[in-house]
């Protein structure tokens, strides 16, 4: 993460236990700022951002519930992760339920708690990104905060509210035709559509037309009169799309029009005058192209007033995790179905992949992983199939055909505990013991997992009787 743009942290704790949040600052490149209670935090969130808050409880004069009602009045949108050692898994879900980003037991390692700041932090930006601010609407639409993407944002920012032409680069699949339309609506042309054409798409004489229109006559099939998109842009933006793929005559005719704003419709001499800001993209290498004699010297150097590299996903893999929250809500909105989350396991086997295909695949990964996960509201690391693999199979109703219900019926609560007890005896033997790996295997947290041991250790005397090494170890 940029050290320009750390995360800022908020940690809440009695004077006693306020040297704690050195070792947050430790674990993570965050600004952490400490407050000695509740009145302290309060002041501290009226006047300042903070993208997460720890609380250390015991608190003087609060309990867990009160210290997260007032911080959540104070800042309703901000992440709370609430530490207690005292608290039963009871509480824990209480809390969950009241607004609590997360609660934790205190025996995290700090590999683990460093990982919880940064799920929390992720889920603030990417909840202010979906909202983006009224003077920066395009905000929205440019989804990132890693340092190589900052600077893509600082060049919109510089450049949108100018008449300069500008050359976006980078690979297929990067957003060229976002951050384009960024531009666009960053400056006062964006109260008008944005025109755009793709270079690649038609050959050579009908992309002229495209481009310039054309008068009744002018070539077989011309049976009427059409205005070209340099017409339908005056005004407002034309977004030439894999500029590299323009036929060598037609950069040459571009070329004047970029110079004169001016140009002549296919078979007239009248000429036509335009105000039309240029944004062209392409993911060639247009200098090995000059050389090739492929494309002109002097077009590319009057498109290369402005330029804007896009870096691939995979030189800013601390945006993969936003984009990822930002496709959900945006393919469960278009599909009209109840937003789905993303566990964290899930979220660690996206950002750790290289993405070849850049934002386009992982968007397509996103919606392919909603269409499989059916009515389940929690997306997995299964459901996210990479490198070509094919998705597992996930039994729905497997829950349902786990037990049998005898006609004398059964005792609901031991039945469901016993059933407990024996998933966590497999997770433990699977992972030797090891609390953390099982956590993972069972999609849970490591501290829902202790908690869950100790609530069977104390009504399970066979659970409480087995060896400790087995049991507690981390």
């Amino acid at each position: 993460m940029d050290r320009v743009d750390r995360a800022r942290l908020l940690w809440i704790a009695a004077e006693d236990n306020l040297a704690a949040s050195a070792r947050a600052a430790e674990m993570g490149d965050f600004a952490v700022e400490r407050a000695a209670g509740v009145p302290e935090a309060l002041e501290y969130l009226k006047r300042s951002k903070i993208d997460a808050v720890v609380v250390c409880l015991p608190l003087p004069e609060y309990t867990p519930m009160k210290a997260l009602e007032e911080l959540l009045r104070a800042d309703s949108g901000v992440p709370l992760i609430l530490s207690d050692p005292r608290l039963q898994l009871q509480d824990a879900v209480r809390l969950i339920r009241a607004g609590a980003f997360d609660v934790l037991g205190g025996e995290e390692e700090p590999e683990q708690f460093a990982g919880m700041l940064q799920d929390a932090v992720d889920d603030r930006r990417s909840r202010a990104w979906g909202c983006p601010d009224a003077d920066e609407p395009w905000r929205g639409i440019l989804v990132g905060a890693s340092r190589p993407f900052e600077e893509v944002i600082r060049m919109v920012r510089l450049v949108g509210s100018r008449r300069s032409t500008v050359l976006i680069t980078g690979e297929t699949g990067t957003g060229k035709e976002m951050a384009a339309r960024a531009v666009h609506m960053a400056g006062p042309r964006g109260r008008l559509p944005m025109v755009s054409v793709c270079c690649s798409a038609l050959p050579e004489n009908l992309l002229e037309a495209e481009l310039f229109g054309h008068v009744r006559g002018a070539f077989t099939g011309a049976i009427n009169q059409r205005i070209g998109r340099f017409e339908h842009a005056n005004g407002s933006t034309l977004f030439l799309d894999e500029i590299g793929d323009m036929p060598l005559d037609l950069q040459a005719k571009l070329l004047r029009v970029l110079q004169e704003r001016e140009f002549q419709r296919l078979g007239s001499s009248e000429t036509v005058h335009v105000d039309v800001r240029v944004v062209a993209a392409t993911n060639a290498d247009l200098l090995e192209r000059m050389r090739q004699g492929r494309f002109r010297e002097d077009l590319y150097y009057r498109l290369n007033v402005v330029p804007i590299s896009l870096p691939p996903l995979r030189a800013r893999v601390g945006d993969v995790a936003p984009l990822t929250h930002h496709f959900v809500r945006k393919i469960c909105r278009l599909e009209d179905i109840p937003l789905k989350q993303v566990s964290r396991e899930a979220l660690g086997r996206l950002t750790a992949y290289s993405w070849p295909g850049n934002v386009r695949q992982l968007e397509n990964t996103v919606e392919r992983a909603i269409v499989l996960s059916g009515e389940r509201n929690m997306l997995h690391p299964s459901d996210f199939p990479l490198d070509g693999q094919a998705p597992r199979p996930v039994a729905e109703n497997a829950a349902a055909n786990f037990v049998q219900v005898p006609d004398d019926g059964l005792d609901f609560e031991q039945t469901v505990g016993q059933i407990a007890r024996g998933i966590l005896e497999q997770a433990l033997r699977k992972t030797n013991g090891n609390k953390k790996m099982a956590a993972d295997l069972l999609r849970l947290k490591r501290t829902t997992l202790a908690a869950k041991l100790r609530s069977l250790e104390t009504s399970d005397p066979e659970l409480a009787a087995m060896p400790s090494d087995f049991v507690h170890c981390a």
